[in-house]
């Protein structure tokens, strides 16, 4: 007969192997979307790149593409060895979360229910959308996810203690220190752990304080070098930053984070929160912890909101998809926490929102549906190309997931990014960036006309420029007409939000020359 640990690790055990499945499954099918062939193509560079060259045009600190190059060189550069990483750090925090549920039970008084609010919480973040999604990502976000779940982990250890000393204070720090450098948010979210740390373990003595300044000042110390990057990009991320901040719906956006879609879910955790909430405000402990909680779970999203709507708009769900960790603990104290009659109620709202999510993550991968189906896009374009065809990708950014998405299928397509590879630093006078980004920039009618006209275009029986929002790069289809006006008939489009594919061949055309008849069937071309 197992005992009841053993029980409740069988349970966990199964579990997480279906949190697992969900993350991996069908892993390769999708390509990758523009963000993560950037991260594919600055881990693919080198580490003089990495580390000179990406921040002269890139926000975000280095270290999580130095992570990436480092683990894709043992595991192999493919689609499957960039998936992996997010798939591995994604997996690793839901044990974390598990450990983490147990430890405030534990110290809030719940200690004979610890292994069932570890097994509610795990559960909940098995199958939690946003967990599942971005563990999917070559993007820094499951590593993210990853660090604050170890984060949180090591401040529900330091509140049992209720001193700053230990291994527990030592990974909290270290925990803090990778947030910071994995990506351009993280100071926000090493705010709200210092926060919640001051909550948990409030110092007391000078020796208290000792270890609070002089283990934060490390973390600064070892954080600076990103902040000079930060520092340097802000200016022109405020400045051409493609976001727009929006009120509209702003309440069902930031609830996704921690509930999934759809208001019957939201009730559902609403509900599991609040009766958290109540059950631990007994133990002062329990209080400090579910404060603490809380500012991990509301203080990023918050600030970010601020900044949007006073400085430049910051706020993307994916980047604050980490918050998610915190609300999963509560979820798992309010499914786990009670005796009685009121369990059955907790329990009805817990098992409907697993189903509900578990059934979501399943049609997930089901379906099928990427971000940007620049595999779609590949394969239209390898139909109709010519030998002597050539691609030209304007913006050029737009060249690094159709080149990933070539690679990936094997296709002989030759691609030229317009005005060259990002980033590009120096482009021609006149140019002007729209995203905020210093390597990507829109080229003035003069320098298309230039490209337009060049021998290497006029030598390509068909030209297939690849645009990723046109709309924004090049309003008015200014590359197009001058393509046009160097002797080219447009021959066939392609369009499935964002990417937008014009065929340009020669007129007339050589003999045997290439050529497209028709729309690509993704939709209405963009005016």
């Amino acid at each position: 007969m197992l005992s009841l640990r053993n029980r409740w690790l069988l349970v966990g055990f199964v579990i997480l192997l279906f949190g697992i499945g969900v993350r991996a499954w069908g892993l390769t099918d999708e390509p990758m979307w523009l963000d993560e062939a950037y991260s594919a193509y600055a881990a693919s560079k080198g580490w003089h790149f990495l580390w000179a060259v990406v921040p002269a045009y890139e926000t975000h600190p280095p270290f999580y593409y130095s992570l990436l190059r480092g683990w894709t060189l043992i595991v192999g550069d493919g689609l499957l060895g960039h998936r992996s990483l997010g798939v591995v750090a994604g997996s690793i925090a839901l044990p974390v979360v598990a450990l983490a549920a147990r430890d405030a039970a534990r110290a809030s008084g719940l200690a004979d229910r610890a292994g069932l609010i570890a097994v509610s919480a795990l559960a909940a973040a098995s199958v939690s959308p946003v967990l599942v999604e971005m563990a999917r990502e070559v993007r820094p976000y499951p590593l993210m996810i990853m660090a604050y779940a170890l984060g949180i982990w090591a401040l529900m250890r330091i509140a049992a203690r209720g001193r700053l000393e230990g291994v527990p204070y030592a990974a909290y720090l270290a925990c803090s220190a990778l947030m910071l450098w994995l990506h351009n948010m993280g100071p926000l979210y090493a705010a709200a752990m210092g926060l919640a740390l001051l909550v948990v373990a409030w110092p007391r003595t000078p020796r208290d304080w000792g270890w609070l300044v002089g283990g934060h000042a490390i973390v600064l110390l070892v954080w600076s070098p990103a902040l000079v990057i930060l520092l340097d990009q802000a200016p022109m991320w405020i400045k051409a930053t493609w976001l727009k901040f929006s009120t509209a719906n702003l309440w069902r956006r930031v609830t996704l984070i921690w509930t999934g879609n759809g208001d019957g879910l939201r009730a559902a955790v609403a509900l599991l929160v609040l009766a958290a909430l109540w059950r631990v405000r007994k133990v002062p402990a329990g209080r400090r912890i579910a404060g603490a909680l809380l500012i991990l779970a509301i203080f990023p999203v918050a600030v970010s909101l601020i900044l949007s709507a006073t400085v430049a708009p910051v706020f993307i769900i994916r980047t604050m998809t980490a918050l998610a960790v915190p609300a999963m603990v509560l979820i798992g104290i309010g499914a786990g926490g009670y005796a009685g009659k009121v369990k059955w109620l907790l329990w009805a709202a817990a098992i409907y929102l697993l189903v509900d999510q578990g059934t979501a993550d399943v049609d997930a991968r089901i379906a099928n549906r990427p971000q940007e189906d620049w595999y779609a896009a590949a394969r239209w374009v390898g139909a109709r190309a010519k030998p002597g065809d050539l691609v030209y990708a304007y913006p050029n950014e737009s060249a690094l997931p159709f080149d990933r998405a070539v690679r990936d299928l094997g296709l002989p397509l030759q691609t030229r990014p317009i005005p060259g590879e990002v980033p590009v630093l120096n482009p021609p006078p006149g140019s002007w960036y729209v995203s905020g980004s210093r390597g990507v920039p829109s080229l003035d009618q003069a320098h298309l006309r230039g490209i337009a006209r060049d021998k290497v275009s006029r030598a390509a029986p068909t030209i297939w420029l690849v645009r990723g929002g046109p709309w924004a790069y090049d309003k008015g289809d200014v590359f197009v007409k001058e393509l046009e006006a160097a002797g080219r008939l447009n021959t066939g489009h392609y369009y499935r939000f964002p990417i937008d594919i014009v065929g340009l061949q020669l007129n007339p055309p050589p003999p045997g020359g290439g050529g497209a008849e028709g729309d690509g069937g993704g939709g209405r071309r963009p005016q």
